[in-house]
């Protein structure tokens, strides 16, 4: 396995069985478009904005923002992320799921979680608002050019996971690294590979960022202060992996996402680093 002898790099995925280590970081196609990058990318207008141009218009109501991150969480992502595969193992009279199907049913139980968590905040909007993408960049984005705010972003992140898990091996130099429900998944077969691929890089990163970012970071910094709705947030995202020893790991990267949607307005830029993120791990994960 190649691993840095000082990195603790796992994706984040919401089944306990995945659950990454402490001191690792990440978690885990829908049918909506990338939004061009013509718009956003060749621009090179200056901007009146400060560092956020998140619009202040949302499409949902303020007094039901927590109801429907609450139906969110307790209707679709617990169930289906945490109670998806005992479910099925119970369905399949197994007490352990072979690590392909393991991998293939937690596709499936995000891609379900993708279509319903859309549908729900598709429901939940005003009436102007029903249609909208939810990848497409705010009108305020016209001269922030995504793809260096991604760059920036990712190295970012890096550079704080470094620093992080540097100070963590410092102070447990014993604390096991590794994961092995990922190791056996991966070193399971080529099917495997591609199914963590598509769930730790496409799936989970635009389910995440639609709800943490899309949703409930703009929701929040139409009502208060870009540096409050930022802590939220990531608190938020951070909380919701339930995994303790991760949670300062976590809360930053949210903070470093948040901060990537906040400056470019396009959600492609943190999905696209919530991506590289997670296939950095995947890679340094993979048997030498």
């Amino acid at each position: 396995m190649i691993l840095s002898p000082w990195l603790s790099l796992t994706p984040v995925v919401a089944s306990p069985s995945l659950r990454p280590p402490p001191y690792s970081v990440f978690h885990p196609l829908s049918s909506i478009p990338f939004p061009s990058l013509r718009c956003s990318c060749l621009s090179s207008k200056p901007t009146p904005h400060g560092f956020s141009v998140l619009a202040s218009e949302i499409p949902w109501e303020d007094k039901n923002v927590w109801s429907t991150f609450a139906l969110y969480m307790f209707c679709l992502h617990i169930p289906l992320s945490f109670g998806g595969l005992s479910i099925l193992a119970r369905t399949l009279h197994t007490p352990l799921l072979h690590p392909q199907t393991q991998v293939l049913s937690l596709v499936l139980l995000q891609l379900l979680e993708l279509s319903l968590t859309l549908f729900l905040l598709r429901s939940t909007a005003k009436p102007q608002f029903k249609s909208f993408n939810f990848l497409k960049g705010t009108n305020n984005s016209v001269g922030r050019n995504w793809v260096v705010g991604s760059a920036l972003g990712f190295g970012t992140l890096v550079a704080f996971i470094f620093l992080t898990s540097l100070v963590a091996h410092q102070l447990f130099p014993s604390q096991d690294v590794h994961n092995s429900e990922l190791d056996k998944i991966i070193e399971s077969g080529e099917v495997s590979r591609i199914g963590c691929f598509v769930l730790y890089c496409v799936v989970a990163p635009i389910l995440e960022e639609i709800v943490y970012r899309r949703f409930l970071l703009t929701s929040l910094a139409s009502t208060m202060e870009l540096r409050k709705a930022l802590l939220i947030s990531s608190g938020v995202f951070a909380a919701s992996h339930f995994s303790g020893e991760d949670f300062v790991q976590l809360f930053g990267i949210g903070c470093l996402l948040g901060g990537c949607y906040s400056w470019s307005g396009n959600l492609a830029s943190s999905v696209v680093v919530h991506s590289l993120y997670n296939a950095l791990t995947l890679l340094l994960a993979l048997p030498s």
